[in-house]
């Protein structure tokens, strides 16, 4: 009994060690250094995580999507993206039509477009917190069609950008809490056509 035991054992421990090694000290350092984070930090990298599992898209993880109304084009789009843009504080930096394929099949992308959006004042506090900030500069809104006629705007879930780390300096938070709502506001409503 005290030989089948001691099996047991190692065979669990070899079974644990050999596939949950990283795992664990992902869980490890989350619960010893969790006191330190802002106290949304974990329910975000939870939610990142889940969907990283269910479609296997790290991209997809970390983005936000709207579904494009029938009928709104993307010169359509490209209107109402430009006027929300000063309605909430921001300014378009950049607009690039990336390309249209007019023979796309149903399931290709037909027609991409980015643009660049920023609020200046904002970036300037998040670049004197941390340099690293500047890899997510400028916020864009991407819109892809594809050769069915589905399209999509598509923006960055700036939550972990936001809760990911330690809690962020009060005026910070408030400043960039202001651009996760225009991130969210301007392509939400432009998919709609709204202006």
């Amino acid at each position: 009994m005290r030989r089948s035991l001691l099996t047991a054992l190692l065979a669990v421990s070899f079974a644990f060690f050999a596939s949950g090694c990283s795992t664990m000290h992902m869980g490890w350092t989350a619960v010893t250094g969790q006191h330190k984070l802002d106290d949304r930090a974990m329910d975000a990298y939870d939610a990142m995580f889940t969907k990283v599992v269910e479609y296997g898209d790290p991209a997809r993880a970390m983005m936000k999507e709207w579904k494009v109304d029938e009928g709104i084009s993307g010169d359509d789009v490209k209107e109402s993206i430009e006027a929300l843009t000063e309605e909430y504080n921001m300014r378009l930096t950049g607009y690039v039509k990336m390309y249209t394929k007019e023979d796309a099949k149903p399931d290709e992308v037909k027609e991409a477009r980015i643009w660049s959006l920023c609020n200046l004042t904002t970036a300037k506090i998040f670049l004197n917190y941390s340099r690293y900030y500047g890899g997510f500069m400028p916020c864009r809104i991407m819109y892809v069609q594809y050769g069915n006629g589905d399209a999509y705007l598509i923006s960055m879930d700036m939550t972990l950008a936001i809760y990911g780390g330690y809690p962020l300096p009060p005026k910070m938070l408030e400043a960039a809490e202001k651009v996760k709502v225009a991130m969210e506001g301007i392509p939400e409503r432009a998919a709609k056509g709204d202006f």
